[in-house]
């Protein structure tokens, strides 16, 4: 399988490309901003399977005007992409009226617009039978309890949700599935920044399995769902 992953730097995203390095017929893109990270990832895939095939991009999702860059990057290592998982993620842990216009543009840059254009820029390389997984959050359905702090995170999530059936209503002729995986609490460095001194029941990579086994196996049996993958609250 052809696959792309963004945010693969730390924490789930890290978990998810660590998993499909482990299977030698996977090629895998993985996208974050932060390089020493990805050099991090790379060296534990390529100690645990040598011959892994792995490129790894250190790139700005909200830089939307250096796509082209990228596309020639994922292009690179192959010209089609069976899955897509749109994990890329952007925080911040502040009240309302102490978000700043550029917080809130951030965070909608990164959860929001990246998973937008980088889906629209890898349309002609997703062929019939293609999944894109995008990652979502609990706190982003509506009727789901909300939490103090993570407004700005929370309505881009809400966006992502909305996105994702509009998306899979577009693609849906060319076979082209697409879903939403709104997680709930797992212990990662944004559950920690969102949730201080909170413990959460699942682990980043307990839950990055079950992404990946989503990722292969859930377009299947759905396309243009929201689907909650929690078993606590937050």
């Amino acid at each position: 399988m052809n696959i792309v992953v963004t945010g693969a730097s730390r924490g789930i995203g890290a978990e998810i490309v660590k998993i499909l390095a482990r299977h030698k017929g996977n090629k895998i893109v993985a996208i974050s901003r932060s390089g020493d990270g990805l050099r991090k990832l790379l060296n534990e895939c390529q100690k645990n399977v040598p011959e892994v095939k792995i490129v790894t991009c250190e790139f700005d999702l909200s830089q939307i005007e250096f796509y082209p860059f990228l596309l020639q990057k994922i292009e690179g290592l192959f010209l089609h992409c069976d899955i897509l998982i749109n994990n890329a993620g952007k925080l911040y842990n502040k009240p309302i009226e102490k978000i700043e216009p550029a917080d809130f543009d951030e965070v909608f840059n990164v959860n929001v617009k990246s998973v937008f254009f980088l889906t629209k820029l890898l349309i002609p390389m997703l062929p019939n039978g293609a999944h894109i997984v995008n990652i979502g959050s609990i706190g982003g359905l509506q009727g789901s309890k909300k939490y103090p702090g993570l407004s700005a995170y929370s309505s881009s999530k809400a966006a992502v949700a909305v996105l994702t059936e509009s998306m899979a209503e577009e693609f849906e002729e060319r076979g082209i599935s697409v879903n939403c995986l709104a997680l709930g609490a797992t212990q990662t460095e944004m559950f920690e920044k969102a949730f201080p001194g909170m413990k959460a029941p699942q682990s980043a990579n307990q839950m990055a399995q079950y992404i990946v086994d989503f990722a292969f196996n859930g377009h299947k049996f759905m396309n243009g769902k929201i689907i909650p993958v929690s078993i606590a609250v937050p």
